[in-house]
């Protein structure tokens, strides 16, 4: 498959048919050009930018990347979806880089007030998920896939924004990683399933028929269980990462653990006073 001087590639089809014909076919030309990798650079240098802020000029800053990496990596497993599938793991991959985004902006998307800081969270995710989907994929979707994905972006970022406050909301009083792991997942299964029960319901009624709910409850369970590993990486690492831990704090609004209580010494009167 030699290339002409014009990044052209001469293909020639060849076997061996012995006595039954010729041993290679005629060239065929096909014009090789470099793909663009711009698209798929470009997500990953928006968070490379991310990390020059000046409150994330920490060395334990760059510890975000790990999360990042595990979480794509999970979005782009094969888990056997239809073809339909391929758009749900486009849409994981671009929450999980919204939740970098998430992480690194905390700084700024901490405000007086519990929901306000989760609707910045909300419109975090988005945006930098939408620009995942955009820079990667745009010109390659038709305008009904685009709105599904969307959809999907738009409904984990709520799922993952709630879950993330409930689950806060639980840890208000004192911070406990296992208690806001828990809390996490029941939020987020209970999120999901009131975010696609009407659909559910709506297709019920459209056929005219009762529909199983087997074929509601476990791609739900699938959903929130996807949901939950991008999610994983990120508490994990605030967990085991102070600087992160305090940034989690931020963004749920979670009060510092309580000092103990040591007993106030009591100070030895004078022997003189004691006469």
């Amino acid at each position: 498959m030699p290339f002409t001087a014009a990044g052209n590639l001469s293909i020639v089809a060849s076997a061996d048919l012995g006595a039954l014909g010729a041993r290679a076919g005629a060239a065929v030309p096909y014009h090789w050009e470099m793909p663009n990798l711009a698209p798929y650079l470009l997500p990953w240098l928006v968070i490379l930018g991310l990390l020059t802020l000046k409150p994330n000029r920490n060395p334990a800053t760059w510890l975000v990347w790990l999360p990042v990496m595990v979480a794509y990596l999970i979005s782009q497993l094969p888990l056997g979806l239809p073809s339909q599938g391929g758009y749900l793991l486009d849409a994981a991959g671009a929450l999980a880089f919204g939740l970098a985004a998430a992480w690194l902006l905390s700084p700024y998307l901490r405000r007086a007030h519990r929901v306000t800081t989760a609707v910045c969270t909300f419109l975090t995710l988005v945006a930098f998920g939408l620009f995942f989907i955009a820079t990667k994929q745009f010109s390659n979707l038709s305008s009904l896939e685009w709105v599904f994905q969307l959809m999907v972006l738009g409904m984990g970022g709520l799922a993952s924004t709630v879950g993330l406050g409930l689950g806060g909301w639980l840890c208000r009083r004192q911070f406990q990683a296992i208690r806001l792991y828990l809390g996490v997942l029941v939020c987020l299964l209970a999120v999901w399933f009131g975010v696609t029960l009407p659909f559910f319901l709506t297709a019920v009624a459209s056929s005219g028929s009762e529909l199983p709910w087997s074929e509601f409850l476990v791609p739900i369970l699938g959903v929130a269980g996807v949901n939950f590993a991008l999610l994983l990486p990120f508490l994990i690492l605030s967990s085991a990462s102070p600087f992160y831990r305090e940034r989690l704090k931020w963004l749920l609004h979670v009060s510092p653990p309580a000092p103990p209580t040591l007993p106030i010494p009591v100070p030895a009167e004078p022997a003189a006073a004691l006469k």
